[in-house]
């Protein structure tokens, strides 16, 4: 009987190389999106989409599974065959959302594998160009005499959280007023807001059409994308570089070959030429990186905001 299972067992971790061998020619690939069309994650993941089914020569199909902050796509793929066929698509979320919710239903560290590390945006404070503020300074000292309220994109993002630490650091009172990443920054082109904070891809095309007047972003450095905007930290509120970054993760358990073949064809994809300019009109960034290197960062990441989770006081409905 030992024998039998020895042989089994055999037998089983030898087929795991063969598996990742024979990917992707089993079935179609799926990437789990865990926002809806138009936040910064589908951008990404319908960037990536045709260059992937191009290179591998498989159906590509990228599903919008939004909810909870991220939490609903996060468990669907946590739930997955650990066969590179399901892959999740995210943001900073997945770091946030285990100390922004009770229970997130998901570990960060064991029920994932860390694949790459996505292109990343400076989140941005826009205006109404109702409002008179020309600048953070104007805008603060109006803040100060007048009710004024903000658009995120959702309880527990990184554009709530750095608008909460700017609020603290400036001894301020703006309403928090949550949407869906996509439709935030319409809220202050529409007036029913005064201000958004967002990431920037959805916000530029609104700044350059001047629908949106542009205040400040929460990158240590300025945006390639709108070079004019100044920082936080240049305007005189230290320690910020708050970004809202995309990141692709598969269950725990896919072989270690095959998270790198996935990092290789989706560095591929992300370097393209036409993909790469597009991600500069978005106000994305990206470096290549392996699967240890985005692993060693989402360490730091998730210590970085379950802090500022705790010290903003964010909790999720």
């Amino acid at each position: 009987m030992k024998h039998l299972f020895f042989f089994v067992f055999s037998a089983l971790l030898g087929a795991l190389p063969a598996a990742a061998q024979d990917w992707p020619k089993a079935k179609p690939l799926h990437i789990v999106v865990g926002f809806g069309p138009g936040a910064t994650t589908d951008l990404v993941a319908r960037l990536v989409q045709p260059k992937l089914q191009e290179a591998l020569g498989q159906t590509v199909v990228v599903e919008n599974k939004p909810g909870a902050g991220g939490n609903v796509a996060t468990q669907q793929v946590k739930r997955a065959a650990p066969d590179g066929y399901t892959l999740l698509m995210t943001s900073v979320a997945y770091a946030v959302n285990p100390t922004l919710y009770p229970n997130a239903g998901y570990d960060p560290f064991t029920d994932f594998i860390p694949v790459i590390l996505g292109p990343s945006t400076p989140n941005i404070i826009t205006v109404n160009p109702a409002v008179p503020a020309r600048n953070l300074q104007e805008l603060l000292e109006l803040a100060r005499k007048d009710k004024l309220s903000y658009a995120s994109s959702g309880i527990g993002t990184t554009t709530h959280l750095s608008m909460e630490r700017l609020k603290m650091a400036a001894k301020v009172d703006i309403t928090h007023v949550p949407y869906q990443p996509a439709q935030a920054v319409g809220a202050a082109v529409a007036g029913h807001t005064q201000i958004s904070s967002t990431s920037m891809p959805p916000a530029v095309p609104h700044v350059k059409g001047g629908r949106v007047r542009a205040i400040a972003v929460t990158s240590a450095q300025r945006s390639p994308a709108l070079p004019d905007v100044p920082t936080l930290n240049e305007l005189g509120f230290s320690g910020f570089d708050d970004l809202t970054w995309t990141a692709f993760f598969a269950p725990a358990g896919t072989p270690a070959d095959l998270v790198n073949r996935i990092n290789s064809e989706v560095t591929r994809a992300l370097s393209a030429p036409e993909v790469s300019e597009r991600l500069q009109q978005l106000g994305l960034e990206w470096h290549s990186n392996t699967s240890g290197e985005f692993a060693a960062f989402l360490r730091e990441e998730v210590q970085k905001w379950a802090k500022a989770v705790k010290d903003s006081g964010a909790k999720a409905d």
